[in-house]
């Protein structure tokens, strides 16, 4: 490898163990930075390398997220190459994974353990719907997280039948890969001053932070105007659909394992991003489905696209039959990444949102209490309050300029 002079983290080593997008696309930007970017992969290698492959084991997808790294291979089901991974944490000046809790407590890779190992180390995990709450233990690709925070609602257009991702972008994947990053680049100076710390963002976090000027309500005024809700929640209907109605993505018409379906009485969606979760969710629903390899290809004839749009039109069928609480909890109980649709004005109540303190209530003398976005990032465990509210324009104007005039020699 050539070093390349100059660049701010320039002989720093980052140790990434993650797979699909987030992590790797946090990896790639502290790459780009100047950092050792070490991928630690199983000896299958990260899953999206075989994602669409246009040959064996080499994918788009994969090179979008992973260029400017390092490549080792380790299983972390094996002592000997857990002991290996504990030699690279100590060398390491942070480490940055996407594992559950639990798996990465198996591994060797919980903020505990990596700190035992090496205490300047900063630690960075990217979770799926937070650390805390009633859902954190969820299996969530992007379009779970979208779901769930009203995302996936954002761009909604009244020609739509059911939600889908605006576009096709995984919003919730890249926008917590930069907000890890960030919390790399943030851990690195704060280790400077006392021990390093260990980070977290979450998909659901990132989802809510990039419609941060949506997720306000001034209290006084907005309270009365938002539907009453079942509970903490609920799924959104095609009452909320009409409201933020969206174009439906072509890309949609063949893949019935990754998208929005409308069940009884609201909408639900399937995120199945390998072959083991589309075969489980097309036994959930007793179907056959001879193209759970590769759902996406383009079809050989006229004859088998017909098959596979009345494949999807019998997913369609049989979710409409029951309710979006029932399918959830059938999906999930397969292996099969499922959740409801909620929309963002369910945020403010939401129990996972709010335990995760992504939705923060803060006081102005000019408007009241305000409820808005919470920090994404989790310093230790900790989502800390807000310590200012929204300032006025030129408020602390004199404050900062004789802070800045008495540090002066």
């Amino acid at each position: 490898m050539t070093a390349t002079a100059g660049r701010p983290l320039d002989g720093l080593r980052v140790l990434e163990y993650a797979q699909y997008v987030a992590g790797p696309f946090a990896g790639m930007l502290l790459a780009d930075l100047g950092a050792d970017v070490v991928k630690v992969e199983p000896p299958g290698g990260d899953a999206w390398r075989r994602y669409e492959p246009f040959a064996a084991g080499e994918s788009r997808y994969f090179y979008a997220l992973n260029r400017n790294k390092r490549s080792v291979v380790l299983d972390l089901k094996r002592s000997e190459d857990r002991d290996a991974s504990a030699g690279l944490i100590r060398t390491a000046d942070a480490v940055l994974h996407n594992f559950p809790a639990a798996r990465a407590l198996s591994f060797g890779l919980d903020r505990e353990t990596v700190r035992e190992l090496n205490p300047d180390a900063v630690w960075c995990w990217v979770s799926a719907l937070g650390s805390a709450g009633p859902e954190a233990d969820l299996t969530a690709f992007d379009l779970v997280a979208q779901a769930l925070s009203g995302l996936l609602l954002a761009t909604a257009q009244e020609s739509d039948g059911v939600p889908h991702r605006a576009g096709g972008i995984a919003m919730a994947d890249f926008t917590a890969g930069l907000l890890a990053a960030i919390a790399v680049l943030s851990g690195l100076i704060g280790r400077e001053r006392a021990q390093a710390p260990g980070l977290e963002v979450s998909l659901l976090g990132a989802s809510l932070a990039v419609q941060a000027q949506r997720l306000v309500s001034v209290e006084s005024i907005d309270r009365a105007r938002r539907e009453p809700l079942a509970g903490a929640h609920g799924p959104a209907t095609a009452a909320d659909l009409r409201r933020q109605t969206s174009r439906r993505d072509a890309a949609d018409e063949l893949e019935p394992y990754y998208r929005a379906y409308a069940a009884r009485d609201g909408f639900i969606v399937l995120a199945c991003l390998h072959e083991r979760q589309r075969i489980a969710a097309s036994g959930v629903l007793e179907l056959h489905d001879p193209w759970t390899h590769n759902p996406q290809a383009q079809p050989a004839d006229d004859t088998e696209r017909a098959q596979r749009r009345a494949l999807v039109a019998e997913f369609e069928r049989l979710l409409a039959q029951r309710t979006v609480e029932e399918w959830v909890r059938r999906f999930r109980a397969a292996g099969v990444p499922a959740a409801e649709v909620r929309a963002l004005e369910h945020q403010f109540e939401n129990e996972q949102t709010v335990a995760n303190g992504l939705v923060q209530t803060v006081s102005t003398e000019r408007a009241g209490e305000i409820k808005l976005l919470g920090s994404v990032f989790k310093v230790d465990g900790v989502s800390a309050p807000a310590r200012y509210s929204i300032p006025a324009l030129g408020e602390h104007t004199e404050e900062v300029l004789a802070e800045c005039r008495s540090s002066q020699p």
